[in-house]
């Protein structure tokens, strides 16, 4: 199960993949609220830190003010690789996009802003193909 390390091969192979739906970035004292399902839970000393579907916060009343698309780079990168989140977030301050990297077991997944997710896609390809 161990993932890429070198970063050539992680970028070539990065695959980014556009996630369905809106994602917003919210925070909870306590417990998720019922009905939400979070993507990504980290747990800080302010608070639970919780990124779910934005249809989801709605409907729980959660307080949030960035919405985001989520991208998943199907590369199965090494939690130990060097420069993949770099060379990503680079590239897309470059082109003036915000992004927020979660680091799975298997994956990197970024958020965007949901408006440019399009865009933010192509610049990662458009990474991608350059480093092959």
């Amino acid at each position: 199960m161990t993932g890429e390390k070198e970063l050539q091969k992680l970028l070539n192979g990065m695959r980014p993949e556009l996630n369905p739906g809106r994602y917003v970035f919210t925070t909870v004292e306590g417990s998720v609220p019922s009905g939400v399902d979070p993507v990504v839970t980290v747990a800080e000393p302010e608070g639970l830190t919780v990124v779910a579907r934005l249809e989801e916060a709605d409907a729980a009343g959660m307080a949030y003010d960035y919405v985001a698309a989520w991208i998943t780079l199907r590369v199965h990168s090494a939690l130990e690789a060097v420069g993949l989140t770099a060379a990503v977030a680079r590239e897309l301050a470059d082109a003036g996009l915000s992004c927020n990297v979660v680091a799975g077991f298997h994956h990197d997944h970024l958020f965007v802003p949901y408006v440019h997710a399009e865009r933010a896609v192509a610049v990662l390809e458009g990474l991608s193909g350059r480093s092959t």
